[in-house]
């Protein structure tokens, strides 16, 4: 049995007739009755009944044609897996990272892309939420992962959350309130305060700062948290930060409340942009993953919606795959 004569059967079965069928797959009417007969031989009976204007498909023929849409339909999705494994041997991604997310989980990311799909040429870039943001949107990266407040309110992105991370108190572990395991904000009056320059949330910060009158002197400020923590071992200062970037010998950690600081790590594309293949093969590695323990929130956002008979509202999520 030829894939031309079961392509041949099943436009016969739509059009019933032999000189449309030929036409709608681009051959001669002899070639096509041939195929046919040959067709017939092999599984042993007529498929149709040839009737002046009335041809029809014979109980044999009704019986086969599910198997054969079946068996055509196979053929055509592996054509077009081994089309789109071929595409992704040639593309690339160009992908940014927040440099002040934990490194562990991301790194985790690319290795996995790499391993999994070799022939996505990967450029990875890092720095602040918006500095990326911008070089999104100016084409400069396919795809971002980052949080900024806001960001799912702004009508020229798409994203999707992965997870939430509450911001900590990070102080040398010899402090008066190193041994707690909350501080409230205006407890931090009077103290010496380490600035993280790329915060993401400074402004937020700072309000919160006003609003809670804490005034210490700022006596470090720098971009990288490496050296932060540093200085919050030696004695320093203190400095708010991401929860997953907090740990560091000589380091404490406390959780902030009064008021609670959070912040929402998204995969962020530019709204409207064509997807490349390799968007779509990321956007798969990412929500089938686990962040700080737990499914992507996006996903668990779309099961949620599924459940409840809504539409999917989260672009690019097939939750029925993503629940194997």
């Amino acid at each position: 049995m030829e894939l031309h004569q079961i392509r041949y059967f099943l436009a016969l079965c739509q059009e019933l007739n032999f000189t449309r069928a030929a036409e709608q797959c681009g051959v001669a009417q002899s070639s096509l009755t041939r195929a046919i007969k040959a067709l017939e031989i092999e599984l042993g009976g007529a498929l149709f009944h040839r009737e002046r204007a009335n041809t029809h498909l014979s109980k044999l023929g009704q019986k086969v044609r599910p198997f054969l849409e079946q068996a055509y339909g196979h053929v055509e999705g592996a054509k077009r897996q081994a089309q789109d494994f071929l595409r992704l041997q040639t593309i690339s991604l160009r992908l940014g990272l927040m440099s002040t997310i934990a490194s562990a989980q991301l790194i985790e990311l690319v290795a996995a892309l790499r391993t999994r799909h070799p022939g996505i040429a990967l450029q990875v870039a890092d720095g602040g939420a918006a500095a990326l943001q911008e070089r999104l949107l100016g084409g400069e990266l396919d795809v971002a992962i980052y949080a900024l407040p806001g960001l799912a309110s702004d009508d020229r992105l798409d994203h999707l959350p992965l997870y939430r991370e509450p911001f900590v108190v990070v102080m040398v572990d010899t402090h008066r309130l190193a041994r707690r395991e909350t501080v409230r904000m205006a407890e931090l009056a009077g103290e010496p305060y380490l600035w993280r320059l790329h915060c993401e949330h400074a402004d937020g910060i700072d309000a919160a700062f006003a609003q809670h009158n804490v005034d210490g002197p700022t006596v470090f400020q720098s971009d990288r948290d490496e050296w932060i923590l540093a200085m919050a071992a030696a004695g320093l200062g203190y400095a708010l930060m991401p929860a997953r970037s907090a740990p560091h010998p000589g380091v404490a950690a406390l959780r902030l409340i009064e008021p609670e600081i959070t912040r929402e790590i998204a995969l962020v594309t530019p709204r409207g942009r064509p997807d490349a293949p390799s968007v779509g093969v990321l956007v798969h590695e990412v929500m089938r993953r686990r962040w700080s323990g737990t499914p992507a929130l996006a996903v668990e956002q779309a099961r949620s919606h599924t459940s409840r008979g809504e539409g999917d509202h989260l672009r690019k999520i097939d939750t029925a795959s993503l629940s194997r």
